[in-house]
Order: C-alpha cells, then structure tokens, then sequence
C-alpha cells in the first residue's frame, strides 16, 4: 500500500511553493521522517519529511515546478513493495543512456524514474541553446545534468565543422530573443548564465519595490560616538560570555536603545491599515540577515521585556538558523521594526528601504575613526552613522528626528538603558 506525499500547509498568506531539490530518487529506501524534498516559499526554505518509511514509488513534482498546499508531490511504497522498484530502476538507469531508439513518449519516464531531471540552469542554458538534455551525458549524481554539462555538449557543437553551425544558429534567431546575442556569441554567451530567480528572491524584490511605491519614505541621519559602548563592551565582554554563554555584541546595545526610543515616540511603531492607524504597545524587533538565498528578518519578539542578555541570545539563535535555513514562518512575522546593520558589510551610510507595512527602519553602518570636536577640540573618535528611513505618512519629520536623537543618546551614555532614562 502506498502512502502520498503531500504538500503541507506552509504557514499564513502562504499558498504555493517551488519544488527546490529531492534528497531521495525513486527506488531510494527512506525512513519515517527523514527529509524528502525542498521546498521553496515566498518567506523560507523548508523541507517536507517523509511521512512513513519504505521506498521511493514515484516522484509527482520536479524542481523547479510550482506547487499549492496538498499537492502531490509522490509516493512511498512499503517495506515489502520495496524489492521490486528497486530491483528495476537499476537495470533501466544503466540501459538509459544507448536507448535512443525508443520513442520520445516511452523514454520520459524511464528517465525520470531512474534519474535526476536536469539542473534548473541546465534546462534554462539548453532550451536558449537548442540542445536536447537527452543527448547531454549527466556528470551530477545519479546521472543528472547539471549546466557544465550542457556547456560541454555546446562546445564539441561548436567545434564541429563551420557549414553546421548557421543552420544551427538560424533557427535560434527566429525563436527567442536571447538568441539575437547567438551570432556574436561563441564567446559571450559562454560567459553569461541565465538563472530564474527563487521565489525568496522574487518576494524580496517585489515587497521592497511596493513599499517604494505605497509609503511616503523619508530618510533623516545622525551619528554616533560609539566610544562609551566599544568600552563598555571591552571591559565585560568576556564576564558576559562567562555568565550567559553569548557573545556581547552591538546589537543588543542597539536593539535596547531603539525600544526605549519607541516607547517615547509610539508612531515610529505604528502602521496603516486602510484608513486607520494601528499603534502596537509592544515592540517586536525584525534584524536583517544577509543570507546565501537572499535577505530574511526574523523577528525578536516583545523585544520591550528582555534584556540585553536575552536580546543577544535571541538575536544569535535567529542568526544561525537563517544561516542554516532552519526559519520558520511563525520566525518571520509579526515585526514592528527592523534594523539593519550594513555595517557588517562595509557600508558607511546608506538610505534603508521599509520593511512594509511598517512605518521605520534604521540602519546602522561602519564604525570608522573620524576628527570630531569634543568640548572645544579636536579629537578621534570611533563614529557610525545612523539612518532612520520612516514613513512620512504616519510619522512627522520632528518625531523621527526625535527618535533618532534618543537612540544617539542612549548609545552614548549607556547608563541611561540601565536606569531607564
């Protein structure tokens, strides 16, 4: 008996998801709960378990396909049904390179039953090129095709004898644009890849360009001596550690100060909806994080009630779990404000775009040693930047300059996160 693998419920707004990658081929013994497939959401990446263990039966979804919630996306046989898939998915894997002769209909899915599809990019590179994947020898696991693959095929094409290749290229220019870059391409082309963007991606770039388009976005500056925190770090840094098993960085510095700065100026933590303002009596705080799929801000929740131990912690295990993909949707949502620290980066300032619908973002950037005057003289001090991008519609221009004041102070005197002040 067979048990289907379906699509689960990826969390809330979150209707469809792309198929990112097997970690299991057909014919493949798989345990109860060990992961399955990746699939990628318009917030993060999860991966769907195996819902019973058993063997591989069939695979319903490839990557690269779009998926809604309780799709499916295959199927796992039992223990006893095991034997058989797996006894002929070797023989078919090792006949299906010479057998070109079957017909198209009949090959597909023997191919897909017995190996990976293509690589994303490799797909993408051949049907701009005309190169039939079938006749591409795979070099990835299990014999997929990955885009080297594909680059490979192009050049022993192209080193073929020069009257094939404008019959070649012709019927390329007739049917894409990206073929118009063909003729002068045997060099360029080989040097560009064409690579669809993730979902994660495509969300991101959409959410920033309709806060462009929706708030009326202001950015105002200040800077900061960084001097009273930097010492005050130094000199309990390592009794911090010691104490609560986390680094003491900036960020819990910053993330104290930003929440006392709300709780005086309420509107900087508010939003609209519709043709009301909704102002939150809690401060739940979105820290940004580059990651190698894209930008994620999970958020530190009620960020108002913890200290700066609790922040770091929380601050640190968001991190790493970004890092490693791990985010869930409930990691996500909920945010009031966010920071984010291009600082990590390099950058000495920049203008934040919000993190719609909420009405402020500040930017922290480098800390960089710069003249300044001190009670009447010149002296070197560790200075950042500092960049409040808010919504104009809600907050007025004395309220944001407010706010980023009282964070100045209460960076430079850090006594006053202590006290309260």
């Amino acid at each position: 008996m067979s048990t289907e693998i379906r699509v689960p419920t990826l969390g809330e707004s979150v209707t469809e998801a792309t198929i990112g990658q097997w970690f299991k081929q057909v014919g493949d013994t798989v345990a109860a709960d060990e992961p399955l497939v990746e699939l990628e959401t318009d917030k993060v990446t999860i991966e769907v378990p195996a819902p019973a263990a058993g063997v591989l039966e069939a695979i319903a979804a490839n990557p690269g396909d779009t998926v809604e919630i309780n799709a499916l996306l295959g199927a796992i046989g039992g223990a006893g049904a095991a034997a058989a898939p797996k006894a002929t998915a070797e023989p078919i894997k090792a006949e299906a390179p010479p057998a070109a002769a079957p017909a198209p209909a009949a090959a597909a899915p023997a191919a897909q039953a017995t190996s990976m599809a293509p690589s994303p990019s490799a797909q993408k590179m051949a049907a701009e090129k005309g190169v039939d994947t079938d006749d591409v020898a795979g070099s990835g696991k299990r014999g997929q095709v990955l885009k080297e693959d594909v680059l490979s095929a192009m050049s022993k094409i192209a080193a073929a004898p020069a009257e094939a290749k404008p019959a070649e290229t012709k019927p390329a220019e007739a049917k894409a644009p990206a073929a118009a870059k063909a003729p002068a391409s045997g060099v360029q082309g080989d040097r560009e890849e064409r690579v669809k963007m993730t979902r994660l991606r495509q969300t991101i770039a959409r959410r920033l360009k309709d806060a462009q388009n929706t708030a009326a976005m202001l950015t105002t500056f200040n800077e900061v001596d960084m001097a009273p925190v930097m010492n005050l770090r130094t000199q309990y840094k390592e009794l911090f550690e010691k104490k609560h098993g986390v680094k003491l960085g900036f960020m819990g510095f910053f993330t104290k100060a930003v929440v006392h700065a709300l709780k005086e100026i309420p509107a900087v933590n508010a939003e609209i909806d519709g043709d009301e303002l909704i102002y939150k009596q809690y401060a739940n705080i979105g820290v940004a994080v580059g990651t190698d799929k894209g930008l994620v801000v999970p958020v530190v929740r009620d960020a108002d009630q913890m200290s700066i131990a609790d922040i770091e912690k929380a601050i640190n295990g968001l991190g790493k779990k970004a890092r490693d993909g791990q985010l869930s949707m409930a990691d996500m949502q909920g945010g009031t404000f966010t920071i984010s620290n291009g600082g990590v980066y390099g950058s000495l300032m920049s203008t934040p775009i919000l993190n719609a619908p909420q009405s402020g973002i500040l930017g922290m950037h480098k800390i960089q040693e710069r003249p300044v005057v001190v009670n009447g003289e010149i002296v070197i001090r560790p200075m950042m930047y500092l960049a409040l991008s808010y919504d104009h519609r809600i907050v007025d221009g004395k309220e944001a300059v407010t706010f980023l004041v009282r964070v100045k102070e209460s960076l430079e005197s850090p006594e006053r996160l202590v006290l309260d002040l």
